[in-house]
């Protein structure tokens, strides 16, 4: 079964355990090859997603598209990594110590 891209915008999308991820906001397309990327879900569940942010699901992760998308992966919970804050540099130099 054929779906065209614009087909796919408003559809819900489930992971493998049957949660309720988001809907299919936009579509990552890669114009040189043809296909479908990724599906952009600007607003996810809070229970998957850190604060439901928007996330980029690949294309590859989809297993069956009908109704709604089902997901054949998806992690247990993507949150956001910290990185921890940088010192501040000096504003001089330091001089290497007299030996």
């Amino acid at each position: 079964m054929l779906v065209e891209m614009t087909e796919l915008l408003g559809r819900q999308i489930y992971t493998p355990e049957g949660r309720l991820l988001g809907e299919v906001d936009n579509l990552v397309v890669d114009v040189e090859g043809s296909k479908i990327d990724g599906l952009y879900i600007d607003e996810t569940s809070p229970m998957l997603v850190e604060d439901s942010r928007p996330t980029n699901v690949p294309y590859r992760w989809v297993s069956a598209v009908n109704d709604v998308v089902l997901l054949k992966y998806f992690p247990k919970r993507v949150s956001v990594k910290k990185t921890p804050a940088r010192p501040a540099k000096s504003e001089e130099p330091v001089a290497p110590a007299a030996r």
